[in-house]
């Protein structure tokens, strides 16, 4: 049964690219802004056994999301709820099939170690946000084992001092209850390993996304003190929903 469900998942999958992708290219062929990432990002989510629910209340102005990270779900949900572009790792830029794919819903791939590139990126995040797209980050940087937060790297979020226009960050928790640990993709697990296991799992997948209170980054006298004070926003959320969780304590995976 388990080979069964990866086969009608992917199946489903494919399916909903079929769907979306030929709709997107004539929308982006006639210049117009193309809602098709994101009904793919939620149809792909629902395809490998999500059922996501929102709490709280995404902000409609020009926001910029900060969530914790679990899971590569994570994107398909919040992208799908959102229409977020996503800043990643340059890596999969080079993905095949996936790479594209998420050039496709506008993502920004930044080098994190690459010296000297810190600027160049910046501005690039700032074209984003003019867009007026919402753009998400994940700032540990990687997925972990859902248990608790992981350090938040600042690097980026010096793009919102000054803010540009009446930027927001809205904190987001991403929560999938007891099925956290099952799920969680950190420590050496292959990505291929993952993603069978996931799409091989009995039952669906409930996943929470907790829209936490948006605030003005302006209030922050530097991105250390931005960081800090969106980490503390999901690491309360976290600690309230999870109360008996040990603590992140995992090596985590990149993603």
């Amino acid at each position: 049964m388990s080979r069964f469900r990866r086969i009608a998942r992917i199946g489903a999958l494919a399916a909903s690219l079929l769907i979306c992708l030929p709709l997107h290219l004539l929308w982006s062929a006639a210049g117009r802004h193309s809602p098709w990432p994101r009904r793919f990002l939620g149809m792909a989510a629902r395809s490998v056994g999500a059922r996501v629910r929102i709490e709280g209340h995404p902000f409609h102005g020009d926001s910029f999301i900060i969530a914790n990270h679990v899971s590569w779900v994570d994107i398909l949900a919040l992208g799908g709820a959102t229409g977020s572009a996503f800043v990643a790792h340059d890596g999969i830029a080079g993905w095949p099939v996936i790479g594209w794919l998420a050039a496709q819903n506008n993502t920004l791939f930044v080098a994190r170690d690459r010296r000297g590139a810190l600027s160049s990126q910046l501005d690039a995040l700032r074209a984003a946000l003019a867009g007026h797209q919402p753009v998400a980050l994940f700032p540990e940087g990687t997925t972990s084992d859902g248990s608790g937060l992981l350090p938040f790297k600042p690097s980026l979020l010096a793009v919102l001092l000054p803010p540009p226009r009446s930027v927001r960050i809205q904190p987001v928790h991403i929560d999938y209850g007891p099925a956290t640990a099952e799920i969680s993709w950190h420590s050496d697990e292959p990505a291929g390993a993952n993603v069978k296991r996931l799409l091989e799992r009995k039952g669906r997948l409930d996943v929470t996304l907790r829209f936490l209170e948006p605030f003005d980054p302006a209030i922050c006298p530097d991105r250390k003190a931005l960081a800090a004070m969106t980490r503390q926003r999901i690491a309360a959320s976290i600690a309230h929903f999870h109360s008996g969780a040990a603590p992140c304590i995992a090596e985590p995976h990149e993603s």
